[in-house]
């Protein structure tokens, strides 16, 4: 079983679900935010930082999967939720855990069917896949679609592996 932690980065609020995984089940092991204070950025960058951590202390998750940073109408913006992805980033990579990334549209599309869905229905697809009694909130939801398209990427490149392997001991698989 493979512990993944989804993060959904942002400076005011940072979102992260935590699923396990064998390839093919999936099941959810909790969710929840991180909102930081109304002090300075480097402050609430700690408070991020220090969230993370507290939680991979807690769950320790074998991988962690980040949404990408994509360009907000205020370059401002974009660049805090920057930051607050470096500080999430930071503090998987400081216990030695691999971190990967994906789009918004990535993920939206592995969760949802298509890179153009609504937050919505994001929040009731995450509800769907992890048979959860009711919808997580807005940032969990979105940490655990990541941690979900993680999963499926993660089982898709394990199944063309294996099948690489096989067709070079001279056997083939459909």
């Amino acid at each position: 079983m493979t512990r993944i932690l989804g993060i959904d980065p942002g400076s005011r609020i940072t979102g992260y679900g935590l699923i396990e995984t064998d390839g093919k089940e999936i099941s959810y092991i909790t969710a929840g935010h991180i909102q930081t204070g109304d002090g300075l950025l480097a402050e609430r960058l700690g408070e991020v930082f220090r969230g993370i951590t507290s939680i991979i202390e807690r769950y320790h998750p074998d991988e962690v999967a980040v949404e990408q940073v994509f360009m907000h109408q205020n370059p401002d913006s974009a660049l805090k939720l920057g930051h607050a992805r470096g500080a999430a980033i930071c503090a998987a990579v400081n216990v030695i855990l691999p971190v990967f990334e994906y789009t918004p549209s990535q993920i939206k599309q592995a969760v949802v069917g298509h890179g153009r869905a609504a937050k919505s229905q994001i929040q009731y697809m995450t509800r769907l896949l992890l048979q959860l009694s009711s919808e997580p909130t807005v940032d969990a939801a979105d940490a655990l679609a990541c941690a979900i398209c993680h999963s499926h990427a993660s089982s898709v490149l394990s199944e063309l592996a294996e099948q690489v392997r096989g067709r070079r001991r001279g056997r083939y698989y459909r």
